[in-house]
This record gives C-alpha cells, structure tokens and sequence, in this order.
C-alpha cells in the first residue's frame, strides 16, 4: 500500500477549534491557510498582545501567555468556526456568539463571553490574529529554529499505540493538520530531515512532535483522566506522536492524495 492522505485538518483559533476538511491550500513557509490563524492572549495588555501577536521573536518560550489546553483546558468544549470574517463560538454544536473579526468591540465582546462561560479564566484576554505568522507552537517554542508548520500524524502509530495499551483513542487528540494511512507504525519517524511530497508540493520533514498533557484531554470535554502521555514514555520511551513539516511550495493537498518520499 502507498502512504495516503486520510484526513485534513485545521484549526481557526489556537487550542480551541478543530475541523475535518476535504481539501486545503498549502502556503510556502507558512502551512494550511487559516491555521491557527487567531489565538487568545492572556495576562498581557492591549500594547503587549499587539507585539505578541505581530512578531514570533516577542512570543518565544512564553506559553504562559496565550490560552492553550495545556493551560487552560476548559476551552477544549468549545469551538470555532471561521468564514467570510465571521468568527463563530459554538458549544456541543450549538452557536453561542458569532463576531465580525473586523470589529474591535465584537472582538471584545467574545473574550468577554468566554470569560463569563468559564469563570476559572481571568481578565484580560484579548483575540489576536496573524495570517504570516500564525499561532502554532512552533513559533512559541524556544527550542526550534523554524517558526511555521504542519504536523502530520501516522494513523497505523496511533493504532499501534491504541493496541498496545489496550484503549481506544480518537486521533484527534494530538490535533495533526495531515493523517496518513497504508503505512507501518513510526516509519514517519524515519523520514526526518528527508524531503516529502504530496500533490506536488515539497515538505521539509523537521522533527518528530514532542507532545504535553493536552494529550489528556478526552475529546470536546475538559475531562484530562486519559492518562496518555505518560502511557507513550512507557510504552516508547519518548512522548512523541507524528511529525512537523515545513512547506517549501504553495499548492492545494486533497484527502487521497499520496506521499513520495
């Protein structure tokens, strides 16, 4: 069998949203359109989230400034869905607030709103939004020397993983842009550094994706009991699951396209 798209994925708002899509444009040195494109400051003001939001030099090692599900894991119940500048929140598939992202006193009123659904969060939280620099935790970390990325997941290493320690698990809970089937299990791991390409776009494929307790988190709840990253040290010995790519084309990627190595 030869390696396939199974999945698509993107996510509006950094930690908070995750959509299945059928198909998506690929931009050079940036990744998926409209990937975490948004995402929510917290404990800085006005002037601090505006150097946040501009520059990945001003975001480097501070997690402790944006909502993550590392952070904040409330958020995993919510959603968000983002079209024709239409930021919509939704809960259980039910629309809470829909704000025209253009409007700074609708931009307002949603960080006001997910503050009143979840009191544990405190003020201020402010939207940001770059489209160059999107949120992805590549341009957070400090310990990277590329800032934009697509992850890819192996569905046969979530299978494997799964069999091993007897438990189901929804991949979407390591939140990968691509899946891909009809591979072994880890063999992506041996793709780093090489270059991959899918419907004629080149990937530099960087390193494998060290993962945190957001791991924990059963999907669309903010229940963390699943226990699965300290189930990955010990069944591996590492906590990784799939892979980060950077994107050295632009191009459009489809679920069933193939990848050549």
């Amino acid at each position: 069998m030869s390696a396939t798209i199974s999945s698509i994925n993107y996510c509006p708002v950094k930690s908070v949203s995750f959509q299945t899509i059928e198909n998506c444009e690929i931009k050079k040195n940036i990744g998926i359109i409209g990937d975490r494109v948004f995402a929510f400051a917290k404990d800085l003001d006005l002037e601090q989230a505006k150097l946040f939001e501009k520059s990945p030099d001003d975001r480097k090692g501070k997690w402790n400034k944006v909502l993550t599900l590392k952070n904040s894991p409330a958020l995993n119940k919510y959603n968000f869905l983002f079209k024709d500048e239409k930021l919509r929140l939704t809960l259980k598939g039910q629309e809470i607030l829909t704000i025209d992202i253009n409007q700074l006193s609708e931009q307002e009123a949603l960080s006001s709103k997910i503050i009143e659904l979840e009191s544990s969060l405190k003020q201020p939280i402010i939207l940001m939004k770059n489209n160059n620099f999107p949120f992805f935790d590549t341009s957070i970390s400090n310990k990277l020397d590329f800032v934009n990325s697509v992850s890819l997941l192996n569905i046969q290493s979530i299978n494997d993983f799964q069999k091993k320690i007897d438990q189901e698990i929804e991949p979407s809970v390591f939140r990968g842009n691509m899946c891909v089937d009809g591979i072994e299990p880890w063999i992506e791991r041996e793709w780093i550094g090489k270059i991959i390409k899918i419907n004629n776009v080149s990937f530099k494929v960087e390193k494998n994706i060290p993962r945190c307790v957001a791991i924990n988190l059963k999907p669309q709840t903010d229940d963390n009991s699943f226990n699965l990253l300290q189930s990955l040290k010990k069944t591996y010995n590492h906590f990784e699951m799939g892979i980060y790519l950077t994107a050295l084309d632009d191009g459009n990627i489809s679920i069933g396209n193939t990848i050549d190595i």
